[in-house]
């Protein structure tokens, strides 16, 4: 049986692995970092603000989002980026984070770059993010004071989004007590796959206040067993929404910008999880025959021009095209992390071989592209 990471200390190389030079994936580890944090303004997401802070913006929607944010101080964490990951705190702590109302102790999904929050409501995929980010961080860097309290802050967060509601209080927990689960937002009960992160509860699982350790235990567990029932039998496929018991989420509503029931977007980094999940921890022999069933369907299943495509999650093609195609790259060679055969070794060779995504649209498919980077060079690591 394998060792996850998290018991051996050891991280997969792939890129090595697939033939690459050790020195040429770490220059080319640290120049992705570089063009993301301090390229262009035609290239770059990272702007700094004013002497200690700083934002991702999210190109395509103009916006500051709490997915942006806590990827890029993961970012920051996983490159020993201690500036830049402060001066992204900071901003996030003092623009995004909700002081009052029901959703006191979260923080704003969006703002404007000039730190004006857009919604009083929070996404739970930036609150995880947070929480990992700086735990992470507490471990790498040393805790400060305030809210450089690394560790204390992770805690609190974790704390509000597990228990927020008891005993008739304001608000709703990010995770369903009773099944385990995370949910999309706090107003709802349904999920999006993609937000499932085992390896992370796993941590917080030993990290959180000592109180809610066996919560996020149990939450790890219940995820592994969600993400069985989303992802489809044969193509590996899940929807970007999903109800608890797995199938996809279908009314089409346009709160919610229409339909969320394929194979787009939010799904992709589905796949990329898992991955990570399994390299960290290998607790379920599920992942690899998942990701391997995930290749295969884009490997072998569908043709090279349809790769781009938008599926519904039993593979049937639909009209138009991902939005995202480099992120659908990126995350198909992260599941190669924990595959080794043909399918799995032409993904990797052909993410490297695509560049970083230019344009508007790029926030989204670089960020991929990088935490994929990252694992696959061994890189994205337990602090």
């Amino acid at each position: 049986m394998k060792q996850g990471a998290f018991y051996t200390g050891k991280y997969r190389n792939a890129f090595a692995e697939a033939g690459y030079d050790e020195e040429v994936i770490e220059s080319r580890k640290n120049e992705i970092f570089r063009t993301l944090f301090y390229g262009s303004d035609q290239e770059r997401l990272y702007h700094p603000v004013g002497e200690d802070m700083g934002y991702i913006e999210d190109t395509g929607n103009g916006d500051v989002r709490t997915e942006g944010m806590s990827y890029g101080m993961m970012m920051c964490v996983q490159m020993n980026k201690k500036e830049e990951f402060d001066r992204l705190w900071k901003w996030a702590r003092t623009y995004m984070y909700l002081e009052e109302g029901e959703n006191a102790g979260y923080f704003a999904w969006s703002c404007g770059k000039d730190g004006t929050k857009n919604s009083l409501g929070a996404a739970p995929d930036g609150e995880e993010y947070f929480a990992m980010a700086l735990l992470f961080a507490a471990h790498r860097f040393g805790n400060g004071k305030g809210i450089f309290n690394y560790e204390g802050e992770a805690r609190e967060l974790l704390h509000t989004c597990i228990h927020k509601g008891e005993g008739g209080s304001e608000g709703r927990s990010m995770w369903d007590p009773n099944n385990k689960l995370i949910r999309f937002i706090t107003d709802v009960d349904f999920t999006d796959p993609s937000y499932h992160l085992p390896h992370f509860y796993e941590l917080f699982g030993r990290w959180a206040k000592e109180e809610d350790r066996p919560f996020f235990l149990q939450a790890a567990q219940a995820s592994r067993a969600y993400l069985k029932k989303a992802c489809h039998p044969v193509t590996g496929l899940c929807a970007e929404y999903a109800e608890f018991d797995g199938s996809p989420y279908m009314p089409v509503l346009e709160i919610w910008g229409g339909r969320h029931d394929w194979y787009y977007s939010d799904a992709y980094r589905t796949i990329a999880n898992i991955a990570l999940d399994y390299e960290w921890f290998a607790a379920d022999e599920w992942e690899p025959v998942e990701a391997k069933r995930l290749l295969r369907f884009f490997c072998e299943t569908i043709k090279n021009q349809d790769r781009d495509g938008i599926f519904a999650v039993d593979g049937t093609l639909l009209e138009g095209k991902a939005l995202h195609p480099v992120a659908v790259t990126a995350t198909n060679a992260q599941a190669g992390l924990i595959v080794r055969d043909e399918n799995a070794y032409a993904c990797i060779r052909r993410f490297w071989e695509t560049p970083l995504r230019t344009g508007i649209r790029r926030y989204y498919d670089n960020c991929l592209y990088f935490f994929a980077f990252l694992a696959l060079s061994g890189s994205y690591r337990i602090y």
